[in-house]
């Protein structure tokens, strides 16, 4: 046989195989219309189309991979997408886990014979659907199982896995992913307080649900309807303890400012923390503020994304508000923005960086006030500012920088406040060990209408921030790829020949964290130390096909860091273009 007779038969087997992969998750699928999505490809590949066959190849390349975010991607019939076989999967195979530890620990004072699990769901697309097969699972596989009452935010779920004492709870939601994205999050009761799970638990997840996936039917998982639903009373705790963050001072009334729930589920909680805190009601932003699974108005419902906030700035404009606040679609994520009249349109939305040390200060000012320093942290991922480490060392608190996640951040011992410039803010870790766009809102109005009452707006702080701490700037290259092996040959090229210099400016050190760095985990992330303190760190994106680029440094001025900045940032930029 020649060397194309052979490329030509290992290629034909190849299809063969996905063709019965294909029809294997087909003979399963509980969805009519995956099922029906499915069917119609399968036949076009039998029949020769090879635009089916690739598709079919893309849908069972592999597995979605449950890591420490838990599942995320495209809906759609396939081992490559979410869906229902996926979910129940996941589920059958997150329930053995936890009865597996529970049995572990039977002998434990005080271990629970049934844990528990509570799961919440946001308004995207089958998210409900999902959330109602897991908990008919997990009651199937003798856990206590509990559904939240309706839609609600991913911060509401976190609070509610302590609250009710879970052994774990699931969100289901794809965040600030595209419209036609859902995933599945998982949070660890117990000794883990409602934090996002972080390795081995993922791991040990990831494997009892290939065990479940290798059994090939999950019609023959045992599914129950004795799960209960959550009273209303858990989410009135969790508007109770939000209001508390940081109820309103003396002045808050006549405050104009503008809110958006990027088609989410945030206003109604929101809402109602709103009245009990004291702030007055904002103008919202009527187009984006009930969920919408297909999110008309935004292409990217990601309050980062260049035209997300378009229609905030708007209402704004039109309402003459004086602040903007928004929350991505499952309300975990805060965005801000100003007026300013030095930029077109008039709006200026802050970084997540400075929404951060602003947030972090705030915290760190209330720690010293309270004499409650002793033990105390701030936290951040070590792609987010530095000046959070200057802000503990001012007011005598502890420091640390984490890997990237809040499945970090929220461990971090004596935490008070902790951040991720990726618009993340965990301002009330006594409540969610989780990052909360909701609280973080309210803490944010607490801090303007405060400033507000001595004359005194958001702006006016920044430069106050910078005048105590220092002038620090940051941006964020990100590349985005359609082949993700561009990403690992970038990472390679990089640990391969150190690059010298960025810019003018000489190259310093480096730090690889997959050797483990300053205690922290490994992770596949370069960190360069340039002459000039200045900083790059680079890593892929957990969760899309990017590249990203964190770039820091510390000016004298603002107008010296502006400089800095601009020339390090073209200097990564060329390095990228060196590098291909």
């Amino acid at each position: 046989m020649s060397g194309s007779d052979s490329a030509a038969a290992a290629t034909g087997q190849a299809a063969t195989g996905t063709l019965d992969a294909a029809r294997a998750w087909l003979a399963q699928d509980p969805d009519g219309e995956t099922r029906a999505e499915l069917r119609a490809i399968i036949e076009a590949a039998e029949s020769g189309d090879d635009e089916a066959t690739a598709d079919l190849a893309d849908r069972f390349a592999g597995r979605l991979a449950f890591g420490t975010a838990g599942l995320r991607g495209e809906l759609g019939a396939g081992s490559n997408r979410m869906n229902r076989v996926l979910v129940a999967q996941a589920a059958a195979g997150l329930a053995a886990y936890l009865i597996e530890k529970a049995s572990l620990a039977a002998d434990a004072p005080g271990a629970a014979v049934a844990p528990s699990v509570v799961v919440g769901y946001d308004g995207r697309r089958n998210s409900h659907r999902f959330a109602q097969d897991s908990v008919e699972l997990f009651a199937g596989a003798g856990l206590r199982a509990i559904l939240l009452p309706r839609l609600l935010p991913t911060p509401v779920l976190a609070f509610a896995v302590r609250q009710l004492g879970a052994a774990a709870g699931v969100m289901v939601t794809a965040s600030h992913n595209p419209p036609n994205d859902n995933g599945y999050k998982v949070y660890l009761g117990g000794a883990e307080e409602g934090a996002q799970i972080v390795p081995p638990a993922d791991s040990e997840i990831a494997a009892h649900i290939q065990r479940v996936a290798d059994l090939g039917d999950i019609a023959a998982l045992p599914r129950s309807l004795g799960y209960e639903t959550a009273a209303e009373s858990i989410v009135d705790a969790y508007i109770e303890a939000t209001a508390a963050v940081a109820p309103a001072p003396v002045g808050a009334d006549g405050f104009r400012w503008v809110y958006t729930a990027m088609h989410g589920v945030g206003w109604e909680t929101l809402s109602r923390i709103l009245d009990i805190a004291g702030y007055p009601q904002p103008e919202p932003v009527t187009e984006q503020l009930n969920p919408d699974a297909a999110f008309p108005t935004v292409a990217f419902p990601n309050p980062e994304e260049p035209g997300a906030m378009d229609l905030a700035f708007e209402t704004a404009r039109n309402a003459q508000a004086e602040l903007i606040i928004a929350n991505d679609p499952d309300a975990d994520r805060l965005a801000v923005a100003v007026p300013d009249a030095g930029v077109d349109g008039g709006w200026r939305r802050l970084s997540g960086n400075q929404i951060g040390l602003l947030l972090g200060w705030q915290a760190a000012k209330h720690a010293a006030a309270t004499g409650a320093v002793d033990g105390a942290s701030l936290a951040c991922s070590l792609v987010s500012s530095p000046g959070l480490q200057a802000v503990a060392e001012h007011y005598g608190l502890d420091f640390h920088a984490t890997l990237t996640g809040f499945k970090w951040i929220s461990r971090a011992p004596g935490l008070v406040f902790g951040f991720e410039e990726a618009l993340g803010y965990l301002v009330n870790p006594g409540t969610v060990r989780d990052k909360d766009g909701i609280s973080a809102a309210v803490a944010m109005l607490g801090m303007v209408t405060e400033a507000r009452s001595r004359g005194a707006g958001l702006t006016d702080l920044i430069e106050e921030f910078d005048e105590t701490f220092g002038y620090f700037s940051s941006d964020q290259i990100a590349i985005r790829v359609d082949d993700v092996s561009q990403i690992s040959r970038i990472m390679a090229a990089l640990r391969e020949q150190h690059p010298s210099a960025i810019g003018d400016v000489a190259v310093d050190h480096i730090d690889d964290l997959l050797d483990g760095v300053d205690g922290l985990p490994p992770g596949d992330v370069l960190r360069l130390w340039l002459a000039d303190g200045s900083r790059v760190i680079v890593r892929p994106s957990g969760t899309e096909p990017k590249l990203k680029l964190y770039l820091d440094v510390r000016g004298e001025s603002s107008d010296d860091a502006a400089a800095r900045i601009g020339a390090l940032s073209a200097g990564a930029r060329a390095m990228l273009e060196h590098l291909g």
